[in-house]
């Protein structure tokens, strides 16, 4: 045990992107969670999952030891770390020396800390010398990043903190059910209300979250772009435009605004089924606010078309003037715990650490300066997390796996299940028996976040502390031993440190100077702060009038407090991006031309209803950790189908009958849950389950072309009653 039993270790919650504040009591069990009041993001508060998150922790229901697959029986069988970190390394070299480079994969987690990430990054491309990784994050906020990124120039989940939105006068909150995947942010929307502001939601089904809206829009899946664009051709028949902040904050908008005309508001509500008075009622309430923003989430994003449809929203925002200003813009609610930081640091296809781009000569030079390697032997960009799936078995023959779970977390999951059936070699580090654990040839138990200290990123760009609270059981190592081993025996003998605070310390001077700079980030500082938003160059701030080193660095500030490791000044970091200039080459916006187009995959006579997926408060992600909780499993089960009753009884099901959906990737079976709150044409699966009741069975893997995002959100689907 580290810590003295009257004192509980702060820390934060494993599960979702709020990272919510808590702390660990020891207990005679191992520990206990109790509120941690003074972390602003949630103020102690904390949903079921948060609370009961230590159950995970117990050896009843984790890995305790490495497994492998014997020969002989083909079963997975304990084993001794040696035996199982050397099986890998000489089966990784192995398809090295026979199939080249490249036909070893490496895929990473949202869940992954700051280290890990980064570590992952760096083992795949200068120990493997691989292009070939990406990350479950990839199926998560991509689209949402891609459109940051062409519109602001920079990627963070929100450029405000969480406190601002209660301050806004409007907020449109677009394919988000807080009130089940984040429960304690959904008081920012109660004190929004409270204080006279609006909230209108929009989700094709009347969620806990739409009951707290004073304006519910439900459009058809798959057509939040048109519903976007109906607005903004509002906001110009209407005389609603902010003349002045598109005349000196943004550039593009000729060739936006032409997109928007075409999509008048008689055209919109036919094609999204929103009523055109809901319409001018959201343009009303939206631009008559002094403040408003918007944010979004899965719903808009998870689509074939979901950087289009986020950049539509952010027109929205620009046009209005609803951007770079205090208490107003455009944010996307990012997912998993760690979904920020890990698509910063390099376990991303495309990226190294500090958000640069692997194409970019620049950036390889820094960090192949930090790593001790020529920038030539990097590798290049490689396949995005879908195409990396799919090619398993085929161009990829052997696959590293940490904190993922795809076999019931990826579109057209049986197809992914069978992929990862066909590699040469397997091997998956995880904290539980997952689904893709039992496929596994080698199966390494690692450390969860109470045994470990390391660093993650929120939906805010803050980046926190967790602190270990206890050692994990014997047999147990951390993901950062494990690719110090590997490391080890590939021929890497330095450079893998398995001390985190060494590890992000590499981190910062290989951040430094890009667009996630967190040089000027230390663990004493965030704790002395209770985190510190990125970007935070390990520089004084900008003297006033001078323009910053980078369009994403903030303006100065006149406050400076020594630096928590020598004397001078420090930067504050940046709570607050884009209220001077955007991170753009010219420090304007860039309003982004984008039209409406049908979902990859349309209704017709054979598959006539939509399928929408999500998640249920008590059950997260790929289930593979909640689904291990009594009192989770007591509060949601198992899978559903939700549909209306008009469906219902067209189908001839009644509630809780076996209702089969069908698409054209398979069948799931499930119980109905019928509701009058879900669109008549449209039925609803959660997708934290294996088995028959998997939704990912269904979805369809249409990516977006420029976030290579797949199409979750919305598919066409066959609804009968079930044997």
């Amino acid at each position: 045990m580290h810590t003295d039993a009257a004192a509980p270790v702060d820390t934060h919650c494993p599960y979702c992107a709020l990272q919510c504040g808590m702390g660990l009591q020891p207990a005679a069990d191992g520990v206990e969670v109790v509120e941690r009041t003074a972390f602003p993001v949630n103020q102690g508060a904390l949903c079921g999952k948060g609370r009961t998150a230590p159950a995970v922790l117990s050896t009843r229901v984790r890995l305790t030891e490495p497994l492998v697959r014997r020969p002989g029986s083909g079963r997975l069988e304990p084993a001794g770390w040696d035996e199982a970190l050397d099986r890998i390394a000489a089966n990784l070299e192995g398809t090295r020396a026979q199939h080249g480079k490249d036909a070893v994969g490496v895929f990473g987690g949202g869940g992954l800390t700051n280290e890990k990430a980064y570590a992952l990054g760096k083992f795949a491309r200068v120990v493997l010398g691989t292009s070939q990784i990406d990350y479950n994050g990839r199926f998560c906020m991509s689209s949402a990043a891609a459109a940051h990124q062409r519109a602001f120039g920079l990627d963070r989940g929100l450029p405000f903190p969480l406190e601002d939105i209660p301050r806004a006068g409007c907020v449109i909150l677009v394919g988000s059910n807080l009130a089940e995947t984040m429960p304690p942010a959904l008081r920012y929307l109660a004190e929004l209300k409270e204080n006279g502001g609006k909230l209108i939601v929009v989700d094709p089904r009347r969620t806990r979250t739409a009951e707290q809206a004073d304006l519910h829009l439900a459009p058809r899946p798959g057509t939040d772009l048109a519903l976007a664009l109906g607005l903004l051709h509002l906001v110009i028949a209407e005389g609603r435009l902010d003349e002045e902040f598109i005349d000196t904050r943004t550039s593009g908008w000729a060739e936006a605004r032409a997109g928007a005309m075409a999509h008048w508001p008689e055209l919109v509500e036919r094609i999204t089924g929103v009523p055109l008075p809901q319409l001018r009622e959201t343009v009303a309430l939206f631009c008559d606010s002094p403040a408003s923003m918007v944010l979004t989430a899965r719903g808009p994003e998870q689509q074939s078309k979901g950087t289009d449809t986020v950049g539509a929203w952010i027109n929205l925002c620009l046009a209005t003037g609803h951007a770079g200003r205090p208490l107003a813009g455009y944010g996307c609610l990012t997912g998993q715990g760690n979904g920020q930081g890990g698509r910063e640091h390099g376990q991303k296809a495309d990226q190294l650490p500090g958000y640069r781009k692997l194409a970019d000569p620049a950036a390889r030079a820094h960090v192949a300066a930090v790593w001790g390697v020529d920038p030539d032997d990097l590798p290049g960009p490689g396949r995005s997390a879908y195409e990396l799936l799919d090619a398993l078995g085929t161009d990829v023959k052997s696959l590293l796996l940490m904190g993922s779970n795809p076999v019931v977390s990826a579109p057209r999951a049986a197809h992914i299940e069978e992929r990862l059936r066909s590699l040469d070699f397997l091997a998956v580090a995880d904290v539980v028996l997952s689904e893709t654990a039992q496929l596994a040839d080698v199966v390494l138990p690692v450390t969860q976040w109470a045994e470990e200290t390391g660093t993650t990123t929120n939906l805010e760009g803050r980046v926190l502390l967790r602190r270990k609270a206890l050692d994990p059981p014997p047999g147990v190592r951390s993901d950062l031993d494990v690719l110090s081993g590997l490391a080890d025996r590939l021929g890497w003998e330095k450079g893998f440190p398995t001390d985190p605070e060494e590890v992000f310390d590499e981190l910062r001077r290989a951040s430094a100077g890009g667009p996630a700079d967190y040089s000027g980030i230390t663990y004493r500082r965030i704790a002395e702060e209770d985190g510190v938003f990125w970007p935070c160059p390990d520089v004084p701030p900008a003297p006033a009038g001078a323009l910053p080193e980078t369009a994403a660095a903030p303006p100065a500030q006149p406050e400076a407090a020594a630096r928590p490791d020598g004397p001078g000044e420090r930067h504050p970091g940046t709570p607050r991006l884009f209220l001077d200039r955007f991170a753009t080459d010219d420090g304007r916006a860039r309003f982004v031309p984008v039209e409406h187009r049908p979902a990859a995959e349309e209704p017709d006579a054979d598959y006539p209803v939509l399928l929408t997926t999500g998640r249920v408060v008590s059950q997260y992600q790929s289930g593979a950790q909640t689904r291990r909780v009594d009192e989770l499993n007591a509060a949601a089960p198992g899978p559903f189908v939700e549909l209306h009753p008009h469906l219902a009884e067209r189908v001839g099901v009644a509630e809780g009958d076996p209702v089969s959906v069908v698409s054209r990737r398979g069948r799931a079976v499930a119980p109905a849950r019928i509701t009058r709150t879900i669109r008549p044409d449209t039925v609803f699966m959660p997708f934290h389950w294996p088995g028959e009741g998997r939704a990912n069975t269904l979805t369809n893997p249409a990516l977006d072309p420029t976030s290579r995002m797949p199409e979750f959100k919305v598919c066409a689907v066959r609804v009968e009653a079930a044997a």
